[in-house]
């Protein structure tokens, strides 16, 4: 297919990458430079603006860091002269991700919404889940490109904010569940725990998560602290989540205390650092460490 990305961070260079090597004609767009050279030396094309990108392509791909950063990028994509359908891989949220249905239905646009899940390394590899949703008609056009770039697709059904309700939600879950992790297991090494055998008996109990199983050995054992995924984003999406969960009604009363834990790291200033570095709190509340660089 001919198609057009937007958002070349983290996340999207490894779509565009992966999009490349399957033959697609891609074109690209970001509003750094470098990140959009990234992808030119692979051989995809540059385009000056979103709008330009939509004048070239039938389908743009959008992957962008924030819900308003993503409906302002939706709004000039939507000046393009070719542009048939929008698929929004970022975390949107269902309340803007209405709004840019509407914007874009207004230019008989269609809109598909599919956010991800998995992190950088999944993206790498193609094995991201996708949860995407919108008209079936433009979903069935998109679908070999979701399968490009993510290994679980589940078409969610014709509203395309119904993919983004399931992605906060997930992230939600994630987010209270590394909470309660960093703070047990620091408990457990002032106790005189070993760090390593917590996570291996952990992780083949009840207690295990994502975040026992991946994000905390991966990332806090050795004490490297890779970027995967900021803490500021993780927040955002937290809050977005209890946001949407007040205005129907439904009550959250454990995930504010998640949230709060994590706007409090940011003001520390790991708004820019990745989700699990603020176990560090707990460790110097408790005045202990969770693991170890590696002996040189």
């Amino acid at each position: 297919m001919k198609i057009g990305l937007i958002g070349l961070g983290n996340i999207g260079v490894h779509f565009g990458t992966r999009l490349l090597a399957a033959g697609h004609e891609l074109h690209v767009h970001d509003r750094s430079a470098a990140a959009q050279d990234r992808l030119v030396a692979k051989g995809a094309e540059p385009a000056a603006s979103a709008r330009e990108l939509a004048s070239r392509v039938e389908i743009v791909l959008l992957c962008l860091p924030m819900p308003r950063i993503v409906a302002d990028v939706a709004a000039e994509v939507a000046q393009g002269d070719r542009v048939r359908i929008v698929l929004d891989l970022s975390t949107t949220g269902p309340s803007v991700t209405k709004e840019i249905e509407a914007l874009l239905q207004a230019r008989n646009i269609a809109l598909v919404g599919a956010p991800v899940s998995g992190g950088t390394a999944n993206a790498e590899k193609g094995a991201l889940a996708v949860m995407p949703a919108g008209p079936a008609a433009a979903y069935e056009e998109i679908e070999p490109l979701l399968r490009v770039i993510g290994k679980n697709i589940f078409y969610l059904g014709a509203d395309p904010s119904l993919g983004q309700t399931l992605k906060i939600i997930n992230n939600t879950l994630y987010a209270t569940s590394m909470v309660a992790s960093c703070e047990a297991l620091v408990y457990g090494v002032k106790a005189g725990l070993d760090p390593k055998t917590m996570l291996d008996v952990i992780n083949v109990s009840s207690g295990r998560s994502f975040a026992t199983l991946e994000r905390i050995p991966q990332c806090v054992l050795d004490r490297s602290f890779p970027v995967r995924f900021t803490t500021e984003l993780l927040h955002k999406d937290i809050k977005m989540c209890i946001d949407e969960a007040e205005k129907l009604g439904a009550p959250m009363l454990v995930s504010p205390a998640a949230r709060q834990f994590l706007a409090f790291a940011i003001s520390q200033g790991d708004g820019d650092k990745d989700n699990v570095f603020p176990i560090r709190h707990f460790e110097q509340w408790a005045g202990v460490q969770f693991g170890a660089k590696p002996a040189a």
